[in-house]
């Protein structure tokens, strides 16, 4: 494997992480993962914009365009030969003396490297079980940092309890997945918590809010209760590695009939259309 090292390739082996990195000993960072479908990275712009978004909002400079990112990463796709998988980007503020306020003079380090990541075909077809978990997370989880405890805590919670996805709530308010967001349908109308302070404005949550709009959806960016989740008639987890998939049981409880419904897949259908667009586009 070779890795993406501060705009070198280099072997994984030759990549060595310093004992003050402070991603290593804060959490001081910003991340993205981006999925590869037929060797092209898709939908990379948002996510590199987001990148620069979360950097600028913890006062991290960084100091390579979205462009030469960009470059990087396909270089990376390439060199590895990634067909199909997902590209993990990491900038960190840099290495500098083990100290809370931030160093007066470091350099951010930037680490990049191939995902293995199938498409999740199975659940998508049958459904996967979720459960509700207390969100416990900080008040800026508008921003893609490194700081994941909470949300690694939500879902060694899901696995304990035999589900695949934690579904996190503040009250009786559902905000997202501990690694997704949350959609549900009432009626024909698809509905998700607004992209403020609370969640994370997910890349493939954005893009099925477009291909909502664009199959004749409509579509609601409102908060919504455990209750209103538990009486809807279909709901389901985004995100880049997941994709669409349909959530059909939560603690027990059945989500409409209990299985994937019409609008769920209708956008699936749409999702793995845009996908391949995009593959033949680029070939």
């Amino acid at each position: 494997m070779l890795v993406l090292w501060n705009g070198q390739l280099l072997p994984r082996t030759e990549v060595q992480v310093d004992l003050e990195d402070r991603a290593y000993q804060f959490g001081d960072g910003v991340y993205e993962v981006i999925r590869v479908y037929g060797g092209q990275l898709f939908l990379l712009n948002p996510h590199l914009d987001r990148l620069v978004r979360s950097a600028r909002a913890i006062r991290l400079d960084l100091p390579w365009s979205p462009s030469q990112l960009a470059n990087q990463l396909r270089e990376l796709v390439a060199a590895n030969r990634l067909v199909d998988g997902a590209v993990y980007l990491q900038v960190s503020r840099g290495v500098a003396p083990r100290a809370h306020a931030f160093p007066r003079a470091s350099q951010p380090v930037l680490v990049a490297y191939p995902l293995p990541a199938s498409r999740p075909t199975e659940a998508q077809e049958r459904g996967v079980r979720a459960t509700f978990v207390e969100d416990i997370r900080w008040l800026r989880c508008d921003i893609k940092s490194l700081n994941l405890l909470a949300n690694v805590l939500a879902k060694e919670t899901a696995v304990e309890r035999g589900a695949q996805e934690a579904i996190l709530h503040r009250g009786e308010t559902v905000t997202e997945g501990s690694a997704s967001n949350v959609f549900i349908v009432q009626g024909r109308v698809l509905r998700t918590h607004p992209a403020n302070h609370l969640i994370l404005d997910g890349i493939t949550r954005r893009f099925v809010l477009d291909l909502a709009a664009r199959e004749g959806i409509s579509t609601v960016e409102a908060p919504f209760t455990r209750e209103d989740l538990l009486n809807a008639d279909e709901a389901f987890f985004t995100s880049t590695t997941q994709e669409i998939v349909p959530i059909v049981e939560v603690d027990g409880h059945s989500i409409g009939v209990g299985v994937p419904g019409p609008i769920t897949r209708k956008l699936l259908r749409a999702f793995h259309a845009a996908v391949q667009a995009t593959i033949q586009q680029e070939v």
